[in-house]
């Protein structure tokens, strides 16, 4: 493991001089712009000296937003998830950096006089240069993770749907560098089906000699219903044989919730978290939000809503607008309006239906505004009326809703806030006929984590995903 973790202090460092290299240029380009480029009037003549002394306060700038950089985990490695991902982290650390240098930059305002307006302008030069290279720094990290021969051997104690989970997420992310090369059962049942037969490696009782022969880096367990006795014979085997032991909560299985960890004095205490929208100010910063939001969508949507409704109404007899009873906030329904993509009458033979991919109901108009989530842009209205927010889990119909709520415990738990235009399960490729117990994990995982960031990240990646869009 030793030349993974070389590469990883190497990217580091790489990180922080890139970082540095654009801080500091973003400041220098902002004080070119005020006094230099002509595109801002000047009052007064620039002083003497002017970019000797800018370039002292770059310096220092460049240090304090590195540190800033720092604490928001900036530097770490590796880094998994996408680009978009990151954009709101830095975007927040370039905003507390920028303040900080301008808070610096006042404190010696008597040695030194530093203009405004060059650090309100470096806020937006550094914050473009910043993600710019760290883009390019992000396509080259994954280029290399992808054809990096060096990979930690990871080896998953359990074979049921847990450890199936898990093997997939670590697959979708190159960055760890990670490959799975087999399961031990933890029972005697057979596992998990859609694990092939040749990856299940044997039982626990085979621990050892699996790690010898297939030079084990880490072991992640999954089944965390096996004896604490035996927890600890795994956990001295992998200390023994140098090898990183990870494992699955079994919370993980039961329920999604955050959960605080408090103190009864010297007793520990798991406590469930409330909802981050239960809080009244948080409530009414998402309503700013999706009004801001909303009336900015509608406008900008307006052209291809009058395009896409030409394009209907001569494609298929009907309406331009589909009006569909949903379920929202507090299982209350509301009227969700979409551009129609299906004939009138393409339910009335079958009821209520899931779309589904290649779904013939679907007018060669339809396929392409679904495609591109286009048939969505009406919701904009739903979202300034109240009915819904512009992030959030997707509302249902009542039939499915009857279904669900009884099938899946904690199914109506995603009702607690309103429903979204996008949402976490759908920029992550869970809509429409998938998985619905992993669609919930993914909703109640975004109403338990809810922040600005947050939607912002999602907002984002709903631009560029089109994953399972049909």
């Amino acid at each position: 493991m030793q030349r993974k973790d070389s590469s990883d202090t190497l990217l580091s460092v790489l990180a922080v001089a890139c970082d540095a290299a654009a801080i500091f240029g973003g400041f220098l380009l902002a004080t070119w712009l005020r006094f230099d480029s002509g595109l801002l009037s000047v009052a007064i003549p620039p002083p003497p000296g002017l970019y000797h002394l800018y370039s002292l306060g770059g310096i220092a700038a460049t240090v304090v937003m590195l540190l800033v950089f720092r604490g928001h985990a900036l530097f770490v490695r590796p880094q998994t998830g996408s680009f978009v991902d990151k954009i709101p982290r830095l975007i927040r650390a370039t905003g507390v950096g920028t303040f900080c240098a301008a808070v610096m930059a006042f404190a010696v305002q008597n040695e030194a006089d530093f203009a405004r307006l060059v650090i309100g302008i470096s806020f937006f030069t550094i914050t473009l240069l910043v993600l710019l290279e760290r883009y390019i720094l992000f396509r080259i990290e994954w280029n290399l993770a992808r054809h990096c021969r060096t990979k930690s051997h990871v080896l998953i104690l359990g074979a049921d749907h847990v450890a199936l989970h898990v093997t997939r997420t670590l697959k979708a992310e190159p960055m760890l560098r990670s490959q799975v090369v087999g399961f031990l059962r933890t029972h005697l049942e057979p596992s998990h089906l859609e694990i092939p037969r040749e990856l299940i490696l044997g039982t626990l009782d085979d621990l050892k000699t699996c790690i010898r022969e297939n030079r084990i880096h880490e072991i992640i367990l999954t089944d965390s219903s096996i004896s604490h006795d035996r927890i600890v014979q795994i956990l001295l085997l992998c200390e023994q044989s140098l090898v990183r032991f990870k494992m699955v909560p079994d919370l993980f299985r039961i329920m999604t919730t955050s959960m605080d960890v408090q103190s009864l004095n010297d007793i520990p205490l798991l406590c469930i978290s409330p909802w981050p929208l239960d809080g009244f100010w948080n409530r009414q910063v998402k309503r700013i939000e999706d009004i801001l939001g909303g009336l900015v969508g509608l406008l900008l949507s307006l052209p291809v809503l009058a395009v896409a409704a030409i394009l209907i109404k001569r494609s298929s007899p009907g309406p331009v607008f589909y009006r569909q009873e949903r379920c929202g906030e507090g299982g209350r329904s509301f009227i969700l309006y979409k551009l129609r993509t299906m004939p009138v009458d393409a339910e009335d033979a079958t009821g209520p239906v899931w779309t589904v991919e290649n779904d013939g109901r679907r007018t060669p108009v339809g396929q392409v505004l679904r495609e591109y989530n286009l048939d969505e842009l009406p919701q904009f209205w739903n979202v300034l009326k109240g009915d819904m927010s512009l992030v959030g889990p997707r509302p249902e119909r009542p039939h499915f809703v009857e279904q669900f709520k009884e099938a899946i415990g904690n199914y109506m738990s995603r009702h607690v806030s309103k429903p979204g235009i996008t949402g976490w399960a759908q920029v992550n490729g869970l809509r429409g006929n998938t998985d619905l117990r992993e669609r919930i994990k993914y909703d109640l995982y975004y109403l338990e984590n809810w922040s600005l960031s947050f939607d912002f990240k999602i907002l984002l990646r709903t631009l560029v995903s089109r994953k399972n869009a049909y």
